[in-house]
């Protein structure tokens, strides 16, 4: 929960990470590729909340853009994170791993977090060894796996 600042309270620098859908739709990417994706009018609605609240923000884009600004000497007081990512197996996690190593805060789950539940598998399991009961689950990954036993 994001709060309003208080009367004489420095006002706090928020950066915003995402993933524009229409950016990787201009690369070539289909939209099959990019459905996971934000909308220019979520960035703006999450923007304008902030400002109600008396934030500064910055929009930073995507992990590509967070990397470039971070060496080009960029910092925020706090990120607010909704990068999906695109590519790869841990691709949510990317934003808070650069995060964490930079030290500087950000909202949401931390990399390892974020890593473990987009394998929903490996998350499966992770829950169950903790004692938690769930359904039994199987990992299809090709139609050869469901003629087996």
């Amino acid at each position: 929960m994001v709060f309003p600042l208080s009367p004489g309270a420095k006002e706090m620098k928020i950066g915003l990470t995402y993933d524009l859908q229409s950016e990787y739709l201009s690369l070539g990417y289909s939209e099959e590729d990019t459905a996971e994706l934000d909308k220019t009018e979520t960035i703006e609605g999450i923007e304008t909340a902030l400002h109600s609240l008396g934030y500064e923000t910055e929009r930073i884009g995507n992990a590509r853009s967070l990397m470039m600004r971070l060496f080009n000497g960029n910092r925020w007081d706090l990120v607010f994170n909704i990068c999906e990512g695109i590519f790869g197996d841990g691709r949510e996690s990317l934003v808070p791993a650069i995060l964490d190593d930079w030290q500087i805060p950000y909202v949401f789950s931390g990399a390892a977090t974020m890593a473990l539940t987009l394998n929903k598998a490996l998350c499966k399991r992770v829950v169950r060894d903790a004692g938690i009961p769930t359904p039994d689950f199987c990992l299809v990954r090709s139609i050869s796996d469901l003629e087996k036993p």
